[in-house]
């Protein structure tokens, strides 16, 4: 029985100073300052152009995002976006005469972009002291690679290539993102991030849709590229003659888009980072010394 007892108090003693370790520990990571996040999401982007009636939203289609962000100050802070999207536009489903024109595309696109963030309430003496609602606004640039495809025949094509209109574009464009949002105090270490942006962009080839009329068929590089620059004969709303008749884009403005995004967000320790570089110079150093 003194065995016993001796073992139960011995279980309870290294329990209770392992339970004071943890909540030391646990302290001693709250305490410890973080100011650099990581972040994981997913939302909507839907995009605005020639395929798209006045003043609705278009269709909607599905994003992935990834970002970091770091605070400069109590109300600033950087943030690197990473965005894979998928936008889309289809001519059956305008509600006036550009129905006739039949076009349709989709495109698979990837957005880098460097924001500035500017926060209503600062951050706090410690990153856990921050408010447990937060809005802000951000403004930045980014790069957009873009691919319109439009399926024929039940099979999809890259338009850029093909020159639909006679003219080759860069599937590539500066942007310009302006947005609101709102960072939602999860725990200390965990923010629910929901925000959204218009994005500028200096291309008006979103779409493969620009040019007013229609080109010249037979200035045309090939007849997959007569096929997909004037599709009204398939449905039989093709004139007499093509080049006179009917609008085909609009050149006076570019396109854009938009992205709505809910993203997770983790504020990183900084020993990780410091850790990382001691043990890559202890490294090092034990190389040295134990060299022959």
């Amino acid at each position: 029985m003194r065995s016993i007892k001796r073992l139960l108090v011995i279980s309870s003693f290294i329990t209770g100073v392992g339970l004071q370790c943890a909540d030391a520990q646990s302290f001693y990571a709250v305490r410890k300052n973080r100011n650099f996040l990581v972040g994981l999401g997913s939302g909507t982007a839907n995009y605005y152009g020639e395929m798209v009636n006045p003043g609705e939203f278009g269709i909607l289609k599905f994003n992935i995002a990834a970002n970091a962000e770091y605070y400069v100050h109590s109300r600033i802070s950087v943030r690197a976006n990473l965005t894979f999207f998928q936008v889309s536009g289809d001519d059956s489903k305008a509600d006036d005469d550009r129905q006739e024109r039949n076009l349709s595309f989709t495109s698979n696109n990837i957005e880098l972009s460097a924001l500035g963030v500017v926060n209503l309430s600062p951050m706090g003496l410690r990153f856990y002291q921050r408010s447990k609602l937060n809005l802000h606004a951000f403004a930045g640039i980014g790069l957009l690679y873009f691919n319109p495809k439009a399926e024929y025949q039940g099979k999809k094509y890259a338009l850029a290539p093909l020159e639909t209109e006679g003219k080759k574009y860069s599937r590539i464009t500066p942007v310009i993102p302006v947005g609101l949002g709102v960072r939602i105090k999860l725990d200390p270490f965990f923010n629910l991030l929901v925000d959204g942006g218009y994005r500028i962009t200096f291309t008006d080839y979103m779409d493969d849709v620009s040019v007013r009329r229609y080109p010249d068929a037979s200035t045309l590089k090939s007849d997959l590229s007569r096929a997909l620059s004037d599709r009204r004969v398939e449905i039989g709303t093709q004139p007499a003659n093509p080049t006179q008749a009917g609008v085909r884009g609009n050149p006076k403005k570019n396109d854009g888009y938009f992205l709505a995004n809910i993203t997770v967000q983790y504020y990183i320790r900084k020993e990780l980072f410091n850790n990382s570089q001691r043990k890559l110079y202890n490294k090092k150093r034990k190389y040295y010394y134990n060299r022959p």
